[in-house]
C-alpha cells in the first residue's frame, strides 16, 4: 500500500534545513537575555530582561520600530492590491507582450537589490522627488509586488475558471463573483504573499 507520507530521509533533510536556517536566530534570541555588557560567552553567564527595558526607554529605537512597521504596512498593502490585479490581468488575458510584462514584474526580485535601488533613486531624482517616507514605501512595494504576484498567479492557475462561469451563470455580478468565489480561493496566497512582503521589509 502506497503511503502519502514522505520518506524518512526526506523528512530528516527537511527538518535539518529548518534547524540550520533558524539556529542562528535562536542564538541571537538567547543573547537578548544575556547579562554581559560586551564580551559574549556561550552559554550565557546569566539571564536578564534589562536590555528590553533599556530598549523600550529609548525614543530613537521606538521611532525606528514605528517607522519600520508603518513602511511594512503601507508597502504590503500596495503590493497586495497591485500584485493581485497584475496576476488577475495576466491569468485570463492573452495579448501581445504578455511574456514581457511578466518578465518586468519579476525583474525586481531577479536583479540584485543594489541595482533596483539605484534605478529607483535615479528615477526619483529625475522627477524631483526627494528621498523620504514615500520613496521608501515605493521601493519596498516594488519588491513586495513580485512576491504577491508570484503567489497569486500560482493560485489563479490552480483555480478552475468553471467556478467563475458557474457563479456568473447563477446571476452573480462581477463583484459578487470576486468576493464570494475568487477571493476565498486567493486567501492563503494573499496571506503568504503579505507575510513574505512584511518579512522582507521588517
Amino acid at each position: 500500500m502506497h503511503s502519502e507520507r514522505a520518506p524518512w530521509y526526506l523528512r530528516l533533510a527537511t527538518w535539518g534545513g529548518v534547524i540550520f536556517l533558524h539556529f542562528p536566530l535562536l542564538i541571537i534570541a538567547i543573547y537578548a537575555f544575556n547579562t554581559e555588557d560586551a564580551a559574549f560567552s556561550f552559554p550565557p553567564q546569566g539571564l536578564t530582561l534589562r536590555w528590553f527595558s533599556e530598549a523600550a526607554g529609548r525614543s530613537d529605537i521606538l521611532q525606528a520600530v514605528t517607522l519600520s512597521l508603518k513602511i511594512a504596512a503601507l508597502s504590503t498593502a500596495i503590493a497586495l492590491v497591485l500584485g493581485t490585479l497584475a496576476a488577475g490581468a495576466l491569468w485570463r488575458s492573452a495579448f501581445f507582450g504578455k511574456n514581457a510584462v511578466s518578465l518586468l514584474l519579476l525583474l525586481p526580485i531577479a536583479l540584485p537589490g543594489i541595482i533596483t535601488g539605484l534605478a529607483l533613486l535615479t528615477a526619483f531624482k529625475a522627477v524631483g522627488l526627494e528621498p523620504g517616507l514615500l520613496t521608501i514605501v515605493v521601493g519596498h512595494a516594488t519588491f513586495c509586488v513580485v512576491v504577491v504576484f508570484n503567489n497569486v498567479i500560482a493560485r489563479f492557475r490552480r483555480t478552475s475558471w468553471s467556478m467563475v462561469e458557474a457563479s456568473m451563470d447563477l446571476g452573480a455580478t462581477g463583484w459578487q463573483t470576486f468576493r464570494y468565489v475568487v477571493l476565498p480561493n486567493l486567501g492563503s496566497a494573499l496571506l503568504a504573499g503579505g507575510n513574505a512582503g512584511i518579512r522582507s521589509v521588517v
